[in-house]
């Protein structure tokens, strides 16, 4: 489907693959604001691209970002580089509104922040999609977890247990919890809410909500505590929160509490000891005491699955857990 920007439409096109690539390329949009960019972005083997103000480009093939040493672009021209590709999603970039954050219609996420906000120069964070959907035997097969492990993930989404993927940021969640929603019988309708639309599913009942930023007078935003209310309507067979940020958490554990099995969602934490601190303090901004946040906790969340991504770059399921209530707090046991 093309771009529209500025009333103009713009294809995609599709890099010819070179040697070493994926078996499939990724497309990247036409628009000439993207020229700076392109062969990066087009790259299958690149999951990441960063721009860091007139302090250069970074990528990142799978091993850690690195610096791009023949790539240089002026401040003004950096800067007219981020906000040409939030404009391709759809948003604004500019001194009133210095930070955005876009998902172009092929699934590329685009962050950025434009100066003084960013010291260095407009900063410019691009995450991309890889260019297959994510299953649970490629992921075994590429270090992710052994086995038994992958034995026992199946077993969750056949047992429709309600699961929650947990890890620090770029440490593979919304992977692993694709993979996993591709397991889920086709019989079933999965409904999933977003701030950005991520997660691409090997599904065909796959029905996705993103939520919805404030335009230029501050008002028409739709947050994801409002699409949650929204989805409960839409009979879904698998509820699915993409990341819990704030409040919405709440609303995710009141509906996984009221018959809604087999769903999931993702949160940050650097390791399954501090999930529990992690959730209190999502549950605070919803008005939600720590003896409040800990039962709905247990009772909504089946098995909490952390991942990391270790210095080799490889993505790895670290352990499983199943939450807890001690002395009316929360905690996390590990799964044997």
């Amino acid at each position: 489907m093309p771009l529209s920007v500025s009333g103009m439409t713009y294809p995609f096109i599709v890099a010819p693959r070179g040697p070493g690539a994926a078996a499939e390329p990724r497309p990247v949009p036409r628009h000439p604001i993207v020229a700076p960019l392109r062969r990066y972005l087009a790259d299958p083997a690149v999951t990441d691209v960063f721009v860091n103000g007139t302090d250069g480009l970074y990528v990142d093939r799978g091993a850690g970002a690195e610096r791009v040493p023949e790539w240089t672009l002026g401040e003004e021209a950096v800067r007219e580089l981020a906000v040409g590709l939030i404009s391709l999603g759809g948003r604004h970039l500019d001194d009133a509104t210095p930070c955005a954050d876009v998902r172009w219609e092929q699934g590329a996420r685009v962050h950025a922040v434009l100066p003084p906000i960013s010291c260095a120069g407009a900063t410019i964070s691009i995450r991309l999609p890889g260019t297959g959907m994510p299953d649970l035997d490629d992921l075994g097969r590429r270090g992710a977890f052994d086995a038994a492990t992958g034995a026992r993930l199946e077993r969750l989404v056949d047992e429709r247990t309600n699961v929650l993927v947990t890890g620090a940021t770029g440490a593979g969640k919304t992977t692993l919890l694709a993979a996993l929603l591709g397991r889920v019988p086709v019989s079933e309708r999965i409904v999933t809410i977003e701030d950005v639309a991520e997660l691409r599913i090997a599904h065909p009942h796959h029905v996705r909500l993103e939520a919805r930023q404030a335009n230029l007078e501050g008002v028409g935003a739709i947050a994801l505590g409002r699409l949650l209310r929204e989805a409960l309507r839409m009979r879904p067979d698998r509820l699915v929160v993409g990341e819990c940020r704030g409040e919405e958490v709440r609303e995710l554990l009141t509906a996984l509490n009221t018959g809604h099995d087999g769903g999931a969602g993702t949160v940050h934490a650097s390791g399954l000891a501090d999930v529990p601190a992690r959730l209190e303090a999502l549950g605070a901004l919803a008005g939600m005491d720590d003896r409040a946040l800990a039962r709905q906790t247990a009772s909504a969340i089946g098995a909490v699955v952390h991942i990391e991504r270790g210095r080799d770059g490889v993505r790895r399921v670290i352990g499983i857990a199943r939450p807890t209530v001690r002395d009316d707090r929360l905690g996390v046991e590990a799964v044997a």
